[in-house]
C-alpha cells in the first residue's frame, strides 16, 4: 500500500470509475425522480442496510452466498414504495437491449433498487398510473458519464432536517491507481450542516473547495447537533460506492459497510430508526489488487471519504425552486 494520498478524479463523479454510467430522470410537477447506475458489463454488487426503515428491491440477491454474483444496474428512486417500480422500467429497457442473467435462451436483467420517501414535499402525487416505471426507463436512456447533481434524479424532491436535499457524487484516485466513487440521494432526517450555519459536517474530507471550502466552525458543542425536524418515517439516504478494483461479493459487502462511516461523518444524526439508510457497493473488476489486505483497507477509507463529500455536494448544489417547503443551502448562503 502506497499510502492514503488521494485526489479527485477528472469529473469528481462516480463515473470516473471506467465502465460506469449514470442516468437521471425527474418530473417537476411530481417533484420526484429516479437515478440509475449502469455498467458497460455486469458488475459485482453488495449492499449494507443500517437504517431502520428501508425500502428495497432484489437486495437479497446481493448476499455473498446467493447464485447471482453480478448485476446489470442499480436504481435509486423517490416515491417511497411506489418508486420501486423505477427498477422495473430499467429492467424493461435492459431486456430490450439483450442484457441480463442468462437462463437458457432467456435473459433476466438483475436490477436491485432502493427508494426514499418524498411524497410530502409539495409535488403533485395524485397520479392515476404509477409514474416511476417510466422515470426508470427514462433514466436508463439518459445514462452517460456526465450527469447533473443537486436537484436531479432521485434527489430532485429530497429534503433533509434543515435544507433541501439532493443528488451528490464524488470520486478519488488513489496512489495505487485504483478509482473509487460515490453517488448519493440525500433525504435525511438529520442535518448535513453544523447547526443553522453554512459549514458542512463533511468539511474535514473536502477536496478542492468542492462544497465551498468553508471548513468547520472554530468550536462547536453537542448542542449544535440538530434535533429531528422532519416528519418521522419520511427520511432516507441512499448511496452507491463503486470502484474499478476487482472485489468478491464478500469484499464488496465490506466496502459498503465501511462507506457507512462517511454517512455518519456527513449527516448528524444518521442511521436513525426513522431513516432507511443503505449503501450499495459496486466493483467493475478491472484492476486486480496487488496487495489485497492492505488495499481493501485503503478502499474502505476512500469510500467513506468519497461518500461524505458526495453528501455535502448534494445539498450544496441543490437549487431553490418555486414551491419549496425547505430552503436550499445555495439560496440561503449563495455559492
Amino acid at each position: 500500500m502506497k499510502g492514503l494520498r488521494m485526489r479527485a478524479g477528472a469529473r469528481n463523479l462516480i463515473t470516473d470509475v471506467p465502465g460506469l454510467l449514470v442516468g437521471n430522470a425527474q418530473d417537476a410537477g411530481l417533484r420526484s425522480g429516479a437515478t440509475v447506475l449502469l455498467g458497460a458489463a455486469p458488475f459485482t454488487a453488495a449492499v449494507q442496510v443500517m437504517g431502520g426503515a428501508p425500502g428495497t428491491r432484489e437486495t437479497d440477491l446481493l448476499a455473498p452466498d446467493r447464485l447471482v454474483q453480478q448485476v446489470d444496474a442499480l436504481v435509486l428512486s423517490g416515491g417511497s414504495a411506489f418508486g420501486l417500480d423505477a427498477a422495473s422500467g430499467v429492467a424493461d429497457g435492459l431486456a430490450a437491449l439483450g442484457r441480463g442473467f442468462a437462463v437458457g435462451p432467456v435473459r433476466v436483467p438483475i436490477v436491485p433498487g432502493a427508494i426514499l420517501f418524498d411524497l410530502l414535499n409539495g409535488g403533485d402525487k395524485a397520479w392515476r398510473d404509477n409514474p416511476y416505471k417510466a422515470l426508470g426507463r427514462a433514466a436508463l436512456q439518459a445514462a452517460a458519464v456526465e450527469f447533473a447533481l443537486g436537484s436531479a434524479g432521485a434527489g430532485y424532491g429530497a429534503l433533509t432536517g434543515l435544507w433541501k436535499g439532493g443528488l451528490g457524487s464524488a470520486s478519488a484516485v488513489l496512489a495505487n491507481g485504483v478509482t473509487v466513487g460515490a453517488l448519493v440521494a440525500v433525504n435525511a432526517l438529520g442535518s448535513v450542516t453544523v447547526g443553522d450555519g453554512p459549514q458542512f459536517w463533511a468539511a474535514p474530507w473536502e477536496l478542492g473547495g468542492e462544497f465551498g471550502g468553508l471548513g468547520l466552525p472554530f468550536q462547536f458543542t453537542p448542542d449544535d447537533e440538530p434535533q429531528p425536524r422532519k416528519r418521522m418515517g419520511a427520511a432516507t439516504t441512499l448511496a452507491i460506492v463503486a470502484t474499478d478494483a476487482a472485489l468478491t461479493q464478500a469484499q464488496a459487502l465490506r466496502l459498503a459497510t465501511a462507506a457507512h462511516d462517511g454517512m455518519a461523518r456527513a449527516i448528524v444524526p444518521s442511521h436513525t430508526p426513522m431513516d432507511g439508510d443503505l449503501v450499495f457497493a459496486a466493483s467493475t473488476g478491472a484492476r486486480v489488487l496487488a496487495e489485497p489486505l492492505a488495499d481493501t483497507f485503503l478502499l474502505g477509507h476512500a469510500a467513506a471519504c468519497c461518500l461524505a463529500r458526495a453528501i455535502a455536494r448534494a445539498v450544496y448544489l441543490a437549487e431553490p425552486m418555486p414551491g419549496d417547503l425547505q430552503p436550499a443551502w445555495a439560496g440561503q448562503f449563495g455559492r
